[in-house]
């Protein structure tokens, strides 16, 4: 984004390097330089094509932040929970100054791919039940699977408190083991799904979100930025 005309300290605390109050710390010490002048007062503009640094590094405005973490069992999605480490505890320092938040939230026990940003719109959009963003998972049973399911999550699944759920896709890749497509995102849906047709879910991995795959070489727990590719297919 070069076309930005923002304050150095949103600039600056954009890229999580500080907070606002830190930046206004570092101009009285001299440390920020706008074109090689040194800057004074952190609420000044600095346009695309000016040269912004902190302490000799070269400073570019980044509106939002796009992670995707490979997200390991015993970690909730939400910012705040005193019962339980938060994903954004995976983080590093610079990403958790930023106040990232998950797009889809998985349960404890569920794992794979968590998408964290600062974008409050582009979650809405993929949330929207109008979107019907797709979701796809691998998972384990506790029983046997039946060819019968697959025509049931085709059909719609009705939970067992009369909630109906939209067609799902339901591939069996085992005898307990196979892969699901939802579009929607009930709360502990798939687990629920199973539930209501006599089974158990044992383990559950989010595989993508829309076009978005997880990434092979993101071990539990790792990240990484998403790139301009996959922000663009999310954005549609």
């Amino acid at each position: 984004m070069e076309n930005y005309n923002e304050r150095i300290d949103k600039i600056i605390a954009s890229t999580g390097i500080m907070s606002r109050k830190e930046v206004k710390k570092a101009a009285k010490e001299r440390r920020i330089l706008l074109n090689g002048n040194v800057v004074k007062d952190c609420g000044v503009k600095a346009k695309g094509s000016d040269t912004l640094t902190l302490d000799g590094e070269i400073i570019k405005y980044k509106e939002f932040t796009y992670i995707m973490l490979n997200k390991p069992k015993g970690y909730v999605c939400s910012t705040d929970d005193p019962s339980s480490p938060i994903v954004n505890e995976l983080l590093s320092p610079k990403l958790q100054r930023l106040e990232l938040f998950s797009i889809g939230r998985l349960d404890k026990n569920t794992t794979g791919l968590v998408i964290l940003t600062n974008d409050g719109a582009l979650a809405h959009q993929l949330l929207s039940p109008a979107k019907h963003v797709s979701k796809t998972y691998i998972f384990e049973t506790k029983l046997p699977l039946k060819e019968e399911y697959i025509t049931s999550f085709k059909n719609g699944i009705i939970l067992e408190d009369g909630t109906k759920c939209r067609p799902a896709i339901l591939d069996i890749l085992g005898e307990n083991s196979g892969k699901v497509t939802i579009h929607e995102g009930k709360f502990h849906q798939i687990k629920r799904m199973f539930e209501a047709v006599g089974n158990k879910i044992v383990s559950l991995e989010r595989l993508s979100i829309g076009t978005v795959t997880l990434d092979k070489a993101l071990n539990y727990a790792d990240f990484r930025d998403l790139t301009k590719e996959e922000i663009s297919a999310l954005k549609g």
